[in-house]
């Protein structure tokens, strides 16, 4: 019997049509050893850039490291015991951090959160157009993360993204190997929607 791919498994089952990139799109935890270059890197960050925010504000930074380099096991340090044995194949590793003011007034933004999160996810879209995945992480020390990154009061890590070239499921231990094979499931959308 022919093997079956994450990449099959993990397909969205959708109930209407659409965008392949969106049905593609999941987040793996076995990652090839295949790096990702800095300019790639930076391909990624310009899909970030072009999202929509409150005021044009672009209250995202990110803070990457590529493997192999002191950055990388600086920002592995600060992941939860949970995500540390596979998070250690990645390509890269991606803080995600949210200004907590706008920049013109110094103001508290109460939408910083919602665009950060809408630039992570076109960061991601943008990585499954050229076969890279994430999987974004809230197991890490946001304290940590603060530490070891000089980050100041107007500036909070929101979450923390994993990288990387698709690997082999096998690759990867109990209970990460069986959370790799199952297929994904969402509510249907007449669960979290209704028309007024």
């Amino acid at each position: 019997m022919e093997a079956v791919s994450t990449l099959d498994i993990k397909k969205a089952k959708v109930d209407h049509d659409i965008h392949p990139l969106i049905q593609k799109r999941w987040s793996p935890r076995s990652f090839a050893d295949k790096d990702i270059s800095s300019a790639q890197m930076e391909e990624l960050f310009e899909a970030a850039r072009w999202s929509a925010s409150a005021n044009n504000e672009q209250p995202w930074e990110y803070v990457y490291a590529l493997r192999g380099t002191a950055g990388f096991d600086q920002l592995w340090e600060c992941l939860l015991p949970g995500n540390q044995p596979w998070a250690k194949d990645a390509a890269a590793l991606v803080v995600a951090i949210k200004r907590n003011t706008f920049a013109a007034t110094g103001k508290p933004n109460p939408w910083g959160l919602h665009d950060v999160g809408l630039a992570n996810a076109q960061l991601l879209l943008q990585a499954a157009h050229r076969d890279i995945y994430g999987h974004m992480m809230a197991g890490f020390s946001a304290a940590k993360a603060s530490e070891a990154l000089s980050l100041s009061e107007d500036q909070t890590p929101v979450c923390m993204i994993a990288l990387g070239y698709l690997g082999e499921a096998e690759a990867l231990q109990e209970p990460y190997l069986g959370r790799e094979l199952a297929e994904r499931n969402r509510k249907p959308v007449t669960e979290f929607t209704r028309k007024i």
